[in-house]
């Protein structure tokens, strides 16, 4: 019995820390694609963050919203400031089973209109 938990454990542990696999783009690819409706967009920054500077076909869901809402049937890509929260909710989302999901890489901060 005690090997059994153990084994539990070590797989739980595996599986958690198992690499994802994001692909990234940088904001002159993402220039391409802002208007693409096989697209879904997503900010992850604050709420006063995306209201002080957005893209406007982004929408804000903030870091650790509920994300089973966004469909799984079209490509999602992640913007935030820097790229890191992004990266995160990219992670999140890979876990709750989203095949296609993309992350902008330098975020906001590498934005040029």
């Amino acid at each position: 019995m005690e090997w059994i938990v153990l084994a539990v454990i070590i797989v739980f542990i595996a599986w958690r820390l198992k690499p994802v696999n994001v692909n990234t783009i940088s904001t002159n690819e993402l220039k391409n694609m802002l208007n693409d409706k096989d697209k879904v967009l997503i900010d992850v920054r604050t709420p006063a963050e995306y209201k002080a500077n957005h893209i406007r076909q982004f929408q804000n869901l903030p870091l650790g919203s509920d994300f089973t809402k966004l469909p799984k049937d079209k490509e999602i890509i992640v913007i935030c400031q820097s790229g890191m929260r992004s990266s995160q909710g990219c992670k999140q989302l890979k876990k709750l089973g989203y095949e296609r999901v993309t992350n902008v890489r330098g975020g906001m901060n590498a934005w040029k209109n």
